[in-house]
């Protein structure tokens, strides 16, 4: 039997037990949500490192009761400076996955922290949520199997990137599991943002310190995009169900798709969950809504529809839906995505529910690591298309497409949810197997966590189309994929590949359920 970890008073869940402990232990000393999630984004970012990091982009979704949600879009842009003959000039068609012209978009993500702490009622003092960050980067911590096996796998590809063999190859060699990885010059960051405040990384002596480093690494990122750069903080994307509203986030991100599938899957009355019926009709959803999200989705100042007119068009998703073969595949070319992120989620016991997701992109995002701060930079801005014009064309300015998306959903019966896992093209997918499970099949949230899980598109450092299933699943059903035209791969019984997720619920009686993904190194952490 599956069980899902229950309490009265409050949860935190992350991918790293670390990050869930730190969260709790704010919740337990009187802090809200916010800053329970903000406790666990700092300790993330020094526990985890290779998937995410202080110099990425985070997106928050958070809700409070008599107050409308709040959707905190904390997307760097690309730098003024960075432009198509910055590329074009050294003979380069596309921008480099690493190096230092693949750091070309301003890190974000403590801008995200600044406005969701804005966003509630704050308790206690930002020193307070990065204490433990601190302890972990300044005394270290234990490197795990996944930290270990990404960094060999990727080490050929990084281990040249300005900084980065000596923050993460000490003596040359990859860390092995158990081994003690120590971050002072992070830890020594995170003593100033925590004495000068978080906007000292845009407009303060770091951010000063911070451009240094860039300009000797070679990234186009100046000191002026660091100043320039500012958060928005508006309302999350909304999809209304017969039993509940779904929230998600805005252009640049995928959160259009993710409510798209579940819209579309409430259409095609579907009975039951794992066979093929439930599979099949999931993942062909899953290509309705990527087709719209390929052709419209990124930044918002470039694009022609408004996502919310689209999600509040009925009359569009029924032809959506009637678009859906019920016995066969609908053949899919379309070309992947990438990314490596963190979710993770914490509700109080007011009431208070976050949703929250940051990344640096890729493993290690660009590689690039600045020595006098400790932080690594993403390389979001490795997704710009070197294009005079058209989706996600390079610009000065611009906001990149992010897979990014952090779900939450307010039942009517009075449950909040937040949800959500990493993983590029499997993050809209992963939300649609925890919340159907549980929603719509009656699932325990740990049941619906660790299920086997499925991945149309992309996995972890490969180029793959294929519709990607944890072998998991009745053998039965997955000849039947097969015969209905979908060009099915199978992999381990729990992979990484599939993503770390987590979820939270609070009901109407203030009572806590939550639950881990056991393909992470991840916990629930409760009181």
């Amino acid at each position: 039997m599956l069980h899902t970890t229950r309490s009265r008073r409050g949860m935190a869940v992350s991918p790293h037990h670390l990050a869930s402990q730190a969260g709790l232990s704010v919740l337990k000393e009187g802090g809200g949500a916010v800053e329970a999630a903000v406790a666990v984004a700092a300790t993330l970012a020094v526990v985890y490192p290779h998937m995410n990091s202080l110099g990425g982009d985070s997106f928050w979704v958070v809700t409070r009761p008599g107050h409308e949600p709040v959707y905190v879009d904390a997307c760097g842009r690309a730098g003024a400076g960075v432009n198509l003959a910055l590329y074009r000039d050294q003979g380069l068609s596309a921008v480099p996955w690493r190096g230092p012209l693949a750091a070309n978009t301003v890190a974000g993500t403590l801008s995200g922290w600044a406005a969701a702490l804005a966003a509630a009622p704050s308790r206690l003092p930002l020193a307070r949520l990065v204490e433990q960050a601190i302890g972990h980067a300044r005394d270290g911590v234990v490197m795990t199997e996944s930290f270990s096996d990404t960094l060999g796998a990727k080490r050929a590809e990084l281990e040249g990137a300005p900084g980065f063999a000596d923050l993460y190859l000490p003596g040359g060699a990859v860390p092995q599991p158990g081994t003690v990885l120590r971050q002072p010059a992070l830890a020594t960051t995170l003593e100033r943002l925590a004495g000068d405040g978080l906007g000292d990384f845009y407009r303060g002596g770091l951010a000063r310190d911070v451009a240094a480093d860039l300009a000797a690494a070679g990234s186009p990122i100046t000191l002026a995009d660091l100043e320039a750069h500012r958060s928005e903080t508006t309302v999350p994307l909304r999809l209304l169900l017969a039993d509940a509203t779904l929230y998600n986030s805005r252009p640049p991100t995928q959160g259009l798709a993710s409510l798209m599938i579940l819209g579309l899957f409430d259409r095609l009355g579907l009975k039951e969950a794992e066979g093929f019926d439930y599979l099949h009709n999931i993942v062909e959803a899953t290509k309705q809504a990527f087709l719209v999200r390929d052709r419209y989705v990124g930044d918002p100042a470039y694009m022609t529809i408004d996502p919310q007119a689209l999600l509040d068009d009925e009359a569009e998703f029924d032809r959506m839906a009637a678009r859906i073969d019920p016995k066969r595949a609908l053949p899919w070319p379309q070309p992947p995505s990438a990314g490596d992120t963190v979710w993770f989620g914490a509700i109080d016991s007011e009431g208070c529910a976050v949703s929250a997701i940051q990344s640096t992109y890729f493993e290690f995002g660009s590689g690039v690591v600045s020595p006098s701060t400790g932080i690594v930079f993403q390389n979001r801005g490795a997704s710009f298309r070197i294009a005079e014009d058209g989706w996600n064309a390079l610009k000065p300015g611009r906001k990149p497409f992010h897979t990014l998306n952090p779900a939450l959903a307010q039942f009517d019966d009075g449950r909040t949810m937040v949800y959500g896992a990493m993983g590029g093209e499997g993050q809209p997918q992963s939300q649609s197997a925890i919340f159907t499970r549980y929603a719509r099949f009656g699932q325990t949230l740990q049941q619906a966590l660790t299920a086997p899980r499925w991945l149309l598109g992309r996995t972890w450092g490969e180029e793959s189309v294929t519709l990607k299933l944890e072998d998991r699943f009745d053998p039965a059903v997955v000849q039947a994929l097969r015969n209905a035209g979908h060009n099915v791969e199978l992999l381990a019984p729990f992979t990484a590949t599939m993503g770390h997720g987590g979820a939270l619920v609070r009901h109407a009686d203030g009572t806590f359920e939550g639950a881990a993904d056991p393909r992470s190194d991840g916990a629930v952490a409760a009181w």
